[in-house]
C-alpha cells in the first residue's frame, strides 16, 4: 500500500523577484547617499529639544554680501570678504543672540545694528544686543567678517569654479547663521563675481548689475530655506539653458527652470524630461512650489551625486542622469518645501526622494518596473541592515556621525520601503490624497519643517484612520519582522476543503509587527484565491473553506506580491508540526513498536536537502521507499502501513544530504 503523510505539504514564504536587483551606483538614493556622507565634520546641536524644536528667536531673513571676485581668479584663493544681516523675531526675552560660527573658516571683524559687541568662542558668535528684546520684537544684527584662506569643505574654489555645499551643518563655514533645519529663513545674496563668470543660488535671479570688469548678481528667495540648503553656484564661461514649466493652475504663467553646465555635456535628454517631471511631481504632490528650478553640474571636487539645495541643484560632472535628477527633484517636495524639523527625522528627506524614484519609474514604465525598484531598495536594507530605527530622538539633540545619520540601508532604502508598505496597507487612493495634502498644507507643513510625529498627526487626519501602530513599528523601532507562519488542509468531504493558516514571527530584536496580510490560495483548477486579513496579533490563525481541492505543489503561499518588502522568512511548514524548524537532522523511533500494520515515523530535516528513507527485511532486502524527494526544513511524521508485509525484525534508514542513521522496527500481525 502507499504511505500517507500527515505533513500535508510545504511552501516557500517568501516570493522571490524574478527581476535582477537595479545596480546601487545608478541609482539616484545611492548618489545622493554618497554625496552626503562625504561631508567631513559635524558639530552637536547646542539647543534643539526632541519632537518641537524650540530657540530663543527665529531667524527670518538672512542679507549676505560676499566680494568673491578673486575667489575665480588663480591661484583660486578661499578668502573673501562679506557681511551679514540677520533679521529675527524674538521669541523669549533676551539680550544676546547666538550664532553658529566656525572659528577655523570664519574671523569675525565687528558687528552692528541691533549688536553692540561679541565675542567668538567654540564655533559660537555671541553677539550682546543694545538692550533687551522683548518676545514678538524683530532685531536686525548685521556681522561683518572675512572668511580665511582654509578648506573647509564648505566653500570650494579651483579653476575658474566657486561653490558651496553645506549639507548638514555647513552653512556656519560660509556665514555666521543658526544652522539647524529647524529654522528656514529667506535669503538674499549679492556677489561680486569677474564680468565673465555666472554665478546661480536660491530663489530668482532680481537683478544684476555690470561695472567695468565686475558683475553684482543679486538673487532672492521668496520662499524660507534652512540653510544646510542655502546655495551659490559660479564659475567662469558656465553655459546656461533655460526652459519653462507651464503652471497647471494657471498655463500663462511659467517657470523658468536653469540648466548650469560644463563644456562638453551634453543636457538635451535633461531638458526633455525636466517638464514631464515636473508636471508628475506637481499632480501627485502639489504644484511646484518655488519661483524657479534650477541643476548646476561642479566639477572634479564634487564627485558624489547630487544636493537637493533649493531650487538649485547641485549634481556631480555629467550628472544628468534620470534617476539622480529624480531623486534630487523629489526633494524640492520633501525636504526642501518640506524640512525635517530635526536630524532624528531625516528619513522624512531620504526615504521620500528614494521612494518617489521608484514613482517616476513607475509613471515611465508601469507598475511592474517600481515594484522590482522597491524591491531593489528593500533587498539593499535587508542584507545591509546596521539594527538601528528610522527614526533616533537622541539625533534631534546631538547630530550623529555622517554614517548614521545618512545610512544608506535605514534612512534612503529603509525609508522607501515604508512608504511602499503604507501605500500597501492604506491603498493608493488614501496613500497619493495623504501625499498631497502632507506637502500643501500651509498651516502645519508647506515651507515649513515637520517631525515624525507631525506626520503621523497628519497622516491619521487625512486617512482618518490611527495609524499610530504603523509608524511606530516600522520608523520607530529597529529591525523588521521575520515570519515562520504554518498551514494546514483537511478535506472535509462533499468536495470541500478546509485550509487553516497561522500568521507566525519570531524575531527577538524587534517587537511584532501588526500588518495587512495576504495569503494566495492555488487550486488543482480554477483561479487562485487571494484573501487579505489584519494579522494583528501573533500566532494568529484563519480558517478557510474551498468547494475546490488545493493544489499538490505550493498550494498555500503567504503575501504573493511581496508587498511587505522588509521581512524575512523561513518556509511554512504543517500545523501538525508547529514546533520551531529543527536544529539538525534526525531519525526518531518509530511507534508503536512493535507495530500491527501501521505506525509512525518521525524524521527532522533542519535545512533543504534531498532525503530518502528506505525500509529494509532483515536479509537486507528493499522492501519499501516511502521518501525520495527534496524536502524543505521541518519536523516530518510519516504513517507506514506494513500490510502487504510479513511479519518480521525490519529496519529503516534515512539519508539527507550527509546524514544517514538506521532504526530497527517489529512487524507482528
Amino acid at each position: 500500500m502507499r504511505t500517507k503523510l500527515i505533513l500535508i505539504s510545504f511552501a516557500l514564504l517568501l516570493t522571490v523577484s524574478s527581476a535582477i536587483a537595479q545596480d546601487n551606483s545608478v541609482t539616484g538614493a545611492f548618489s545622493c547617499y554618497q554625496k552626503k556622507i562625504s561631508t567631513p565634520q559635524l558639530y552637536s546641536g547646542e539647543w534643539d529639544s526632541p519632537n518641537a524644536p524650540k530657540h530663543k528667536f527665529d531667524v527670518l531673513d538672512y542679507k549676505l554680501n560676499v566680494d568673491i571676485y578673486n575667489c575665480f581668479l588663480s591661484p583660486y584663493p578661499k578668502t573673501f570678504t562679506a557681511y551679514v544681516i540677520v533679521k529675527f523675531r524674538v521669541d523669549t526675552a533676551l539680550s544676546s543672540i547666538q550664532l553658529n560660527a566656525l572659528n577655523t573658516s570664519l574671523q569675525i571683524n565687528s558687528v552692528g545694528m541691533a549688536g553692540a559687541s561679541f565675542t567668538h568662542t567654540n564655533n559660537i558668535v555671541t553677539i550682546t544686543l543694545d538692550r533687551t528684546y522683548n518676545p514678538n520684537e524683530i532685531a536686525e544684527v548685521r556681522v561683518n567678517y572675512q572668511h580665511l584662506n582654509v578648506a573647509d569643505q564648505g566653500l570650494y574654489t579651483s579653476n575658474g569654479f566657486v561653490f558651496t555645499d553645506f549639507p548638514p551643518e555647513g552653512a556656519r563655514k560660509v556665514f555666521p547663521c543658526w544652522d539647524r533645519p529647524s529654522d528656514k529663513a529667506t535669503w538674499d545674496l549679492t556677489a561680486k563675481v569677474p564680468l565673465n563668470a555666472r554665478l546661480g543660488s536660491n530663489g530668482r535671479l532680481n537683478d544684476s548689475l555690470v561695472t567695468g570688469d565686475t558683475i553684482y548678481y543679486h538673487w532672492i528667495s521668496r520662499d524660507p530655506i534652512a540653510t544646510y540648503l542655502m546655495v551659490m553656484t559660479g564659475k567662469i564661461s558656465y553655459n546656461l539653458d533655460i526652459i519653462y514649466w507651464h503652471k497647471i493652475s494657471n498655463p500663462n504663467d511659467s517657470i523658468p527652470i536653469r540648466f548650469y553646465f560644463n563644456t562638453g555635456e551634453n543636457i538635451t535628454a535633461a531638458k526633455q524630461r525636466m517638464i514631464p517631471m515636473t508636471t508628475y511631481y506637481s499632480q501627485r504632490f502639489g504644484e511646484y512650489p518655488f519661483e524657479k528650478a534650477g541643476f548646476a553640474t561642479l566639477n572634479n571636487q564634487f564627485t558624489w551625486g547630487g544636493m537637493e539645495n533649493q531650487t538649485l541643484i547641485s549634481l556631480m560632472p555629467n550628472g544628468w542622469t534620470d534617476a539622480l535628477m529624480s531623486h534630487e527633484f523629489a526633494h524640492m517636495w520633501f525636504g526642501d518645501l518640506v524640512t525635517c524639523g530635526t536630524w532624528a527625522d531625516v528619513w522624512l528627506n531620504e526615504g521620500f526622494a528614494t521612494y518617489c524614484e521608484a514613482l517616476w519609474i513607475e509613471n515611465n514604465s508601469g507598475y511592474a518596473g517600481y515594484k522590482n525598484s522597491v524591491n531593489s531598495f528593500a533587498n539593499t536594507y535587508l542584507s545591509q541592515n546596521p539594527g538601528f530605527p528610522m527614526y533616533n530622538p537622541a539625533w534631534a539633540e546631538n547630530t550623529p556621525g555622517i554614517n548614521t545619520l545618512y545610512n544608506y540601508a535605514v534612512i534612503y532604502c529603509k525609508g522607501a520601503g515604508v512608504l511602499h508598505m503604507l501605500r500597501y496597507t492604506i491603498g493608493d487612493s488614501l496613500f497619493f490624497a495623504f501625499l498631497n495634502s502632507y506637502a500643501t498644507d500651509t498651516t502645519d507643513f508647506k515651507h515649513k519643517t515637520a517631525v515624525t510625529d507631525d506626520f503621523t498627526t497628519k497622516l491619521n487626519q487625512v486617512t482618518g484612520q490611527d495609524l499610530t501602530w504603523f509608524m511606530n513599528q516600522w520608523v520607530k523601532q529597529p529591525n523588521h519582522p521575520v515570519y515562520q507562519n504554518a498551514y494546514s488542509i483537511t478535506n472535509i468531504g462533499g468536495g470541500n476543503w478546509k485550509v487553516n493558516f497561522i500568521a507566525k514571527q519570531i524575531q527577538t530584536n524587534t517587537p511584532f509587527h501588526k500588518m495587512p496580510v495576504q495569503v494566495k490560495v492555488a487550486f488543482t483548477s480554477g483561479p487562485d484565491t487571494t484573501i487579505r486579513v489584519m494579522n494583528d496579533v501573533n500566532n494568529q490563525e484563519y480558517e478557510w473553506t474551498f468547494n475546490r481541492q488545493p493544489a499538490a505543489s505550493n498550494p498555500v503561499v503567504f503575501d504573493p506580491g511581496n508587498d511587505i518588502v522588509l521581512k524575512s522568512a523561513t518556509t511554512v511548514i504543517g500545523i501538525e508540526e508547529l514546533s520551531e524548524v529543527p536544529f539538525e537532522f534526525a531519525l526518531h523511533q518509530n511507534y508503536p513498536n512493535p507495530f500491527n500494520p501501521v505506525t509512525s515515523i518521525k524524521f527532522d530535516i533542519p535545512k533543504r536537502a534531498f532525503v530518502t528513507l528506505k525500509i529494509y527485511n532483515v536479509l537486507g532486502e528493499l522492501a519499501a521507499v516511502p521518501v525520495n524527494e527534496i524536502r524543505n526544513p521541518g519536523k516530518y511524521t510519516l504513517e507506514f502501513d506494513g500490510s502487504n508485509l510479513p511479519s518480521g525484525i525490519y529496519f529503516y534508514e534515512i539519508n539527507a544530504g550527509s546524514f544517514t542513521d538506521v532504526k530497527k522496527m517489529a512487524l507482528i500481525k
